[in-house]
């Protein structure tokens, strides 16, 4: 009787199969699923969210999103703000910086760009260097703040802009008389002269300038310009009599009678 072909081969390859399907589903089944998008809305919320628990980093993520992966939605805009306002929030100026700029570079007529521009002022007015220090900060803030007055004069914030105007160009006129004093005092008096002349034509409206007059004064007095001297203290006792150097400016012309 001839031998019966064995069923060995035809078992081993049905396994051999099986176990390959079987391979493939498992590994299918141990893959993460891709992570899902999540709609604008959604990634608004909960970039929000992190903003008033102070998880700033968080937030950020939750705003970029939104911009890289939802670019024209309503969202986007705000997103973009959000970004900037959440480095602003952290003191980290230069970053906050860019992102307002970028805001206002793609959406300059949006509903809170006069807001943008104000965080933008502020991101410079906030880090305004004590007196001795360079003030470029401050004349930053000076441009970045008469824009906003210029770009969006009905804007709730302008009146405040106008304010931070005449701060921040009292501090550049703080900065120059303060250098004039230095070279007041260091016998440059013609270096000092030169500093507070400009403090009298470019900051005409500023606190110092009744200072700015009695040290205009000395300059005249000891260079001996006695009469232009002179003529500046009757100015000062006239104009700013109710200033300490109003005052000054008064006992020494009465002394000089």
């Amino acid at each position: 009787m001839p031998p019966v072909p064995s069923a060995l081969p035809r078992i081993l390859l049905a396994s051999l199969l099986l176990a390959t399907a079987g391979c493939g589903s498992l590994g299918s089944w141990l893959r993460p699923a891709p992570t899902p998008i999540l709609p604008p809305e959604e990634l608004y919320k909960l970039g929000e969210q992190s903003l008033e628990k102070r998880t700033y980093a968080e937030g950020r993520e939750s705003f970029k999103k939104i911009v890289e992966r939802h670019p024209t939605s309503s969202y986007a805009a705000r997103a973009r703000f959000l970004l900037g306002e959440s480095y602003y929030r952290e003191s980290e100026f230069d970053k906050a910086i860019a992102e307002f700029r970028t805001f206002l570079s793609f959406y300059p007529r949006h509903q809170i760009a006069d807001l943008v521009q104000y965080r933008l002022a502020m991101a410079y007015y906030d880090q305004i260097k004590p007196i001795e220090q360079d003030q470029a900060l401050a004349r930053k803030a000076l441009e970045e703040f008469k824009r906003l007055v210029k770009e969006y004069p009905e804007s709730r914030y302008a009146t405040d802009a106008l304010a931070k105007i005449d701060i921040a160009r009292g501090r550049q006129a703080q900065k120059e008389l303060w250098v004039a004093t230095y070279y007041f005092n260091q016998g440059n008096p013609s270096g000092a002269r030169q500093r507070l002349e400009l403090v009298l034509k470019e900051y005409p409206r500023t606190l110092v300038v009744p200072e700015a007059l009695w040290l205009l004064a000395e300059v005249n007095y000891r260079e001996g310009r006695d009469s232009a001297g002179r003529e500046l203290l009757l100015r000062l006792a006239d104009e700013y009599s109710y200033t300490e150097f109003g005052r000054r400016a008064g006992a020494r012309l009465r002394a000089q009678r």
